[in-house]
């Protein structure tokens, strides 16, 4: 799989990627409002290897896809199935190098766009930390709604946090295009 942006690549991970993206998570910002704390070189290769193995969206099974700027893998990008009919959720990681250039927004709207045209996908969520702004204001810029704010409902890194989920529903391209 493979899709072409502006200024980016966007396809699935090849072993070589493995050193590229493990700049990504092996940053402590990076990774603070993930699910997983930073990578670590011990940790990289059994991490990396399910980025590997994740190359078609199917019900079983998530896809990563890598963003790539010229020749280096700059962002992460995953989609899994959520249970619910025709309903997928996106993930996203950049480099923090890239932040603030428009990167991370030109690969996610495309994303966007790609699984509500192509894939038959009805509506796609995102489940954010409530403290990652960057990431609100990310799902904001490409159109999705904000719909629900949870107060202390997950327990993560020792802590219990909010969760906001965004959405966005097929009906919500007007003529093919998001915002």
């Amino acid at each position: 799989m493979k899709f072409t942006t502006q200024r980016l690549l966007i396809r699935t991970f090849k072993s070589n990627d493995l050193q590229d993206v493990f700049h990504i998570y092996n940053n402590d910002e990076t990774c603070r409002y993930l699910l997983h704390d930073k990578w670590t070189s011990e940790s990289m290769k059994e991490s990396f290897e399910k980025k590997l193995n994740n190359r078609t969206l199917t019900k079983e099974t998530g896809l990563s896809l890598a963003v790539v700027r010229h020749t280096n893998v700059i962002g992460d990008l995953s989609v899994w199935f959520t249970g619910m009919k025709d309903t997928v959720e996106i993930g996203y990681s950049f480099s923090a190098e890239t932040l603030g250039k428009g990167y991370a927004t030109e690969a996610v709207k495309y994303l966007v766009r790609k699984l509500l045209e192509e894939f038959g996908i009805h509506r796609i969520q995102a489940t954010l930390d409530a403290r990652n702004m960057a990431s609100q204001k990310l799902c904001e810029r490409i159109g999705m709604r904000k719909e629900a704010h949870f107060i202390q409902d997950f327990w993560n890194k020792g802590e219990w946090t909010d969760s906001i989920v965004y959405g966005m529903l097929v009906s919500d391209l007007k003529n093919g295009e998001l915002k």
